[in-house]
């Protein structure tokens, strides 16, 4: 019988531990994670670059919903967990929803620490810890222009710099008279102090805050020796502390965080820790490499399999501060019984220092360039390590590569990335036998720069040193179980006439041979896009939401979405969804912007219940298809009217509502250029305009990334606005990565040489074709869930519901 294995703490610590249990011993235990955030598990040292406007949230994700759905991980997201019972093994939540265990893991983390100064409960004060914190201050930046961040630590820094490329001023207040004098000596931390000043960023040094000054809302921040520094924004980053208070409600020993033994067994039978809220040998660690090895420990140990005990980790970091590489391990600052050796090129920004104690190697700081890390570390591991100071500050020889160098004198045991202990060999071996052949595909194999990234030039170092020559350009493959990109995986199966996933992931060698959550639902939809009347669809490959018929929800629950044809529905299709809304008692029935109404909160057993009470055809709110077609009354009521769009819309979602697309569409139709139904932020727009004709708008998204939809043609008549949003559509389908919204799309083809091709008569004709063809020999994937008996054969299985009425 499986053990009920109960996570509080969906962060980077706690999820890593459950990766390595799935590997050691999947059917050991039922896995239940609580998070406090309403997200899955995400890189939060990544959230910086997201600021900066270096990715997007969804980059930075580490595993989706979809990957605790296949793995069976029951997750609760927006949980705050508040209470623990050693006694009766539960764990209580501020919701009310308490859960039971035979084995707990608390990996609760640190909270941000912010500062007691008065006025600082004004809105704008914020700290910079998580995805919130991260929107919060996307969303100053569009509306105000002064920001203060208070703390000139790694967190700070970056905070500052991703507030600069928001368009903000920022100066940053430290306390110190060094910037990240925790990892940097006086020299390294000048030197970044420089650089960051030419980068438009200010400092108040030696700076003790005072007050927040404002009314409602933060003006600005009073310091102690009087000056007053405008704010319209306030960040605090001075620490974490860890989060300690379930653990304490349990009676746990506390003394900086949750303390543990070599194995992170709690004081508590059956309760562990792992991560920045264990306490270690009177250690705590705030770092990604010691949480990921308190993980491994703890999950070995969890499935008694024999674990080497954990004894502690050497500091080390090695980071991207702004746009500045450094790095230190152990002992960075002079201190009696010492000696420093040190080099500093002013002219190249590079700096590097080694301390030594007898003959032993305690610790360095690299500035500027950081491929030398991996022997600093092999230093500190040997006993006589400054034998080799010599070699280490010798000049390099004339057109060598200090990166190439630093690959060529790593041992294959010695650490490339530490945050998830990959080493040289098995990068190497990742290379050579795997045929990774760029960062994404080692990426996929080792976990490799899968953390905090720096050691990805590493990583492409070692793909030069293999490759050499052969190293390609790096492309953007489907996923880490292939090196091919998009365009090569489909010229390959249209070359060797492949018709299923299996058949592609074998003929075409995938690492994986089972294929991963990534391309698993792309070769299946490549699959049917290339042959509609032949290929079946592989319900088993398409997301989890896809296969339930309705969106997951973060507590569980799903939301189910009937179909509503342009907004317009009936008083019978309304006392359908009234009765439905009554009988599964569902908790929200919400009116959604796409004229359509969710159903919020259904349970997973009453899925096929509420679709046969229901009897309509779904919307497909959750799928990679049409979406809604949203509409205005148009000509019919409105008297600017002047197209009849709600006919036009229904027509159009009629046509449309099956078809698959490589991510979601959503369309609209304006009954006049007033513009009602918001068509300039949709994948396909269309308005009327006078005279009887129709402007098509393409490749608009108002999602994350507003952008507004470009002029495709003006046509005569609404089957010209048909045969036209097919063959867009129809082309984006053939040319389009798979979760590719049409918005890059376009961007990425350019709307002059889609214009070529859609608007060419004859090229017009042969998508229209095929759209046709697609849509006419399309099969319902939910009659063929239930042929299929999938998760409907259950024992209240009913019919499902349909797709057109």
């Amino acid at each position: 019988m499986k053990k009920k294995l109960l996570v509080v703490g969906n962060g980077m610590a706690g999820i890593r531990c459950v990766e390595e249990i799935l590997k050691l011993a999947p059917e050991n235990f039922d896995i239940t994670v609580l998070g406090a955030e309403p997200h899955p598990n995400y890189n939060r040292i990544l959230l910086s670059k997201v600021l900066a406007g270096d990715g997007e949230l969804g980059d930075i994700v580490l595993n989706p919903y979809a990957w605790y759905a296949e793995n069976s991980v029951t997750l609760h997201t927006g949980e705050s967990a508040v209470a623990l019972d050693t006694t009766a093994r539960t764990v209580t939540c501020a919701s009310g929803l308490s859960l039971g265990y035979d084995e707990l893991i608390l990996a609760t983390g640190s909270l941000p620490i912010m500062l007691p100064l008065p006025g600082a409960d004004k809105q704008g004060v914020i700290a910079f810890r998580d995805i919130k914190d991260c929107q919060e201050m996307m969303q100053a930046a569009k509306s105000y222009q002064k920001a203060v961040v208070i703390g000139g630590g790694l967190l700070g820094l970056e905070a500052a710099r991703g507030l600069l490329n928001l368009g903000m001023q920022c100066t940053v207040v430290h306390l110190m008279d060094s910037l990240m004098e925790r990892q940097l000596d006086p020299t390294a931390s000048a030197l970044l102090k420089a650089d960051l000043e030419k980068q438009g960023m200010s400092f108040a040094m030696n700076a003790a805050s005072e007050e927040v000054l404002g009314g409602e809302r933060v003006q600005a921040l009073k310091l102690k020796d009087g000056r007053i520094l405008e704010a319209d924004l306030l960040v605090m980053a001075v620490g974490i502390k860890p989060n300690v208070a379930l653990g304490r409600s349990g009676g746990l020993e506390i003394k900086r965080g949750l303390v543990c033994d070599d194995f992170m067994r709690s004081s508590a039978p059956h309760v562990w820790a792992v991560g920045e809220c264990a306490e270690h040998r009177g250690m705590v660690y705030g770092l990604v490499a010691p949480l990921y090895e308190q993980g491994v420990v703890l999950a070995r140990t969890l499935c008694d399999m024999e674990a080497a005990p954990y004894q502690g980790s050497v500091l080390h970091t090695k980071l991207k501060v702004s746009g500045v590489d450094v790095f230190s391990a152990g002992e960075f600052m002079e201190a009696e019984g010492l000696k420093a050796y040190r080099v500093q090129d002013d002219f190249n920004g590079r700096y590097k220092k080694i301390l030594v104690r007898g003959e032993a190697v305690v610790g360095g700081v690299l500035y500027g360039d950081t491929s030398e890390s991996p022997k600093i570390l092999k230093m500190m591991k040997q006993p006589a390590g400054a034998a080799g100071l010599a070699e280490f500050f010798a000049p390099p020889a004339a057109g060598a590569v200090a990166a190439g160098l630093g690959v060529e004198a790593m041992a294959d045991a010695d650490l490339v990335c530490s945050c998830n202990g990959v080493s040289k060999g098995t990068i190497i071996d990742a290379i050579k036998s795997k045929g990774c052949m760029n960062v994404e595909s080692v990426k996929g194999c080792t976990n490799a720069a899968r953390s905090c990234g720096g050691c990805k030039p590493d990583v492409q170092a070692l793909l030069k040193f293999c490759l050499g020559n052969e190293l390609a350009e790096e492309k953007q493959t489907v996923c880490s179980c292939t090196n091919l990109d998009r365009d090569e995986l489909v010229a390959e199966i249209k070359a060797k006439g492949l018709s299923t996933g299996k058949e592609v992931r074998m003929v075409l060698g995938w690492k994986n041979e089972e294929g991963c959550s990534k391309c698993r639902p792309a070769i299946n939809y490549y699959l049917n896009m290339l042959h509609p009347v032949e290929h079946e669809d592989e319900t088993e490959s398409r997301f989890v939401n896809e296969r339930m018929h309705a969106n997951i929800q973060k507590d569980g629950t799903f939301s189910v979405v009937p179909r509503i044809r342009g907004g317009v529905t009936t008083p019978a299709e309304l006392r359908k969804i009234a009765a439905a809304a009554e009988k599964f008692k569902v908790p929200m029935v919400k009116i959604t912007g796409g004229q359509r109404i969710d159903l919020l909160g259904v349970k997973k057993e009453d899925l096929p219940g509420i679709w046969a009470e229901l009897d309509m055809p779904s919307g497909y709110a959750y799928a990679k298809a049409l979406r809604t077609v949203k509409t205005c009354v148009g000509s019919e009521f409105c008297r600017y009217g002047v197209g009849d769009s709600t006919t036009l819309g229904i027509d159009l979602e009629k046509k449309f509502e099956m078809l698959n697309t490589p991510a979601k569409v959503k369309m609209a139709v304006s009954g006049c250029p007033r513009n009602c139904a918001e068509c300039g932020i949709k994948d396909v727009g269309v308005v009327a305009v006078e005279g009887g004709f129709w402007d098509l708008f393409v490749g608009g998204n108002g999602g994350v990334k507003v952008k507004a939809g470009e002029l495709l043609a003006r046509v005569a008549s609404p089957k010209e606005v048909e045969d036209l949003s097919a063959a867009y559509l129809q082309y984006y389908r053939e040319t389009a990565q798979w979760n590719e919204r049409t918005a890059p799309w376009q961007e990425r083809l350019g709307l002059e040489a889609i214009k070529k091709v859609v608007l060419d008569p004859l090229l017009q004709k042969g998508l229209v074709e095929r759209m046709n063809t697609t849509l006419a020999t399309y099969k319902d994937p939910w009659a063929k869930a239930q042929e299929e008996k999938g998760f409907w054969d259950d024992a209240n299985a009913v019919s499902l519901p349909k797709v057109n009425a």
